[in-house]
């Protein structure tokens, strides 16, 4: 028992130290990409998700080593019967059933932080395209909030009187045991369904839209699909606690436990990955990471992962005729570039594929340069028919 009891311990708080650095190793991404003043509300939302996490945390830590790891669940009849209602068992099976509801409210609240927080990201991903991909965004912030509030419901109205959810004799029902119970089972585990599958399907399908190589199509999709191992570990949860009457629940709880662990690692990753790229280039060698072509960041670049050159301000200087040449950029910068112009059209810009190869336009209006970012141009109506640009700011989101 004190072996399996350690075992667990070590695995909660080695989880926990990981997500926590995995969040500050995002936050150091994103200040070295943007600074400090240029953070969006994904990067906070991460540090709310870290204050549930620790709160969920520290409520199975005390429920398990303090409580027994026991509640109202998995009891017979005659077991109700026999148990006194002064001895200490009794007591840590009330307090391990109101660590159960209260545990399942911050897990049901930390998970709903984390996919608002890959919504934001989303939105700043898509900034400059048509208001068609920016409603997917959207209609992904009302599944969330609406499968939060099935999942409160599904812990807060099924047991009634309330207090039903520590009582021990007679045996509340099903409903009343919040360890076990369906209604709280079912209402998250669905909603973890839905919303990770939409989560999915918002970047996927417009990246396999575009014209970048199968092999960075595919990196980059495990960047962003990254979530379905939340899902399963979801699935394993569940299952146990269907299957298994007699050690689901505690199964169940260490599945849980690996779920959030999951869930904040992949919520994070997405802003690690292009960092990681910068520091693994010397150890994989140029084949790979290393460029054709003397292409830089122009001034003012700003990009996940990498900081880019000018003051941080974000606005670049003037440039005339630029141009990217797509077959001058490898791996390293590999891109899509999404162009918000206040005054041209994206379809109107001219793009070329190299010395001496035909240019495209891409009818969906991105321009491929092998390298996923998102630029905000402000072109001058006077320059805009001959490539001049002037005040021009650049924001950009690299992969």
């Amino acid at each position: 028992m004190k072996e399996a009891l350690r075992i667990f311990n070590t695995e909660l708080w080695t989880l926990y130290a990981f997500g926590v650095a995995f969040t500050i190793f995002r936050t150091y991404a994103r200040v070295k990409a943007v600074g400090w003043r240029e953070l969006r509300p994904d990067d906070y939302l991460v540090w709310l998700a870290v204050a549930l996490y620790t709160t969920q945390s520290t409520l199975i830590f005390v429920a398990v080593n303090h409580a027994g790891g026991v509640a109202n669940n998995s009891m017979t009849v005659a077991q109700r019967a026999a148990l006194d209602p002064t001895s200490q068992e009794y007591a840590n099976r009330v307090f391990g059933s109101k660590i159960q509801v209260v545990g399942w409210t911050f897990y049901v609240c930390l998970i709903a932080t984390l996919k608002i927080s890959v919504l934001f990201f989303y939105i700043r991903l898509m900034e400059g395209l048509s208001r068609h991909f920016r409603i997917r965004v959207w209609i992904g912030f009302g599944l969330v909030g609406a499968t939060f509030l099935a999942s409160i419901l599904g812990i807060y109205a099924p047991c009634q009187p309330f207090h039903h959810y520590w009582q021990i004799n007679p045996d509340p029902g099903d409903h009343c045991q919040a360890a076990v119970s369906k209604p709280i089972v079912w209402s998250t585990f669905i909603s973890s369904v839905i919303t990770d599958i939409y989560l999915l399907i918002v970047p996927i399908p417009m990246l396999w839209g575009t014209t970048l190589r199968l092999a960075k199509k595919i990196s980059i999709s495990i960047v962003l699909g990254a979530g379905i191992f939340v899902l399963v570990c979801s699935l394993l949860k569940t299952v146990f606690v269907e299957t298994d009457p007699v050690n689901g629940a505690q199964l169940a709880g260490q599945w849980g436990v690996r779920e959030t662990f999951t869930s904040v690692i992949t919520t994070n990753l997405p802003m690690i990955f292009p960092l990681l790229k910068t520091w693994l280039k010397p150890l994989m060698g140029s084949s790979i990471f290393s460029t054709k072509g003397n292409t830089k960041h122009p001034t003012g670049f700003r990009t996940i992962g990498d900081g880019g050159g000018g003051d941080g301000s974000g606005v670049g200087r003037s440039r005339k005729g630029t141009k990217h040449t797509a077959d001058s950029l490898t791996y390293s910068e590999s891109e899509e570039q999404i162009i918000n112009n206040n005054n041209v059209k994206m379809q109107n810009l001219d793009t070329y594929a190299g010395p001496g190869k035909t240019g495209y336009v891409s009818t969906k209006g991105i321009l491929v340069s092998k390298e996923m970012m998102v630029v905000e141009d402000q072109v001058s109506q006077r320059g805009s028919h001959n490539g001049d640009y002037d005040s021009k700011k650049v924001i950009q989101d690299t992969w």
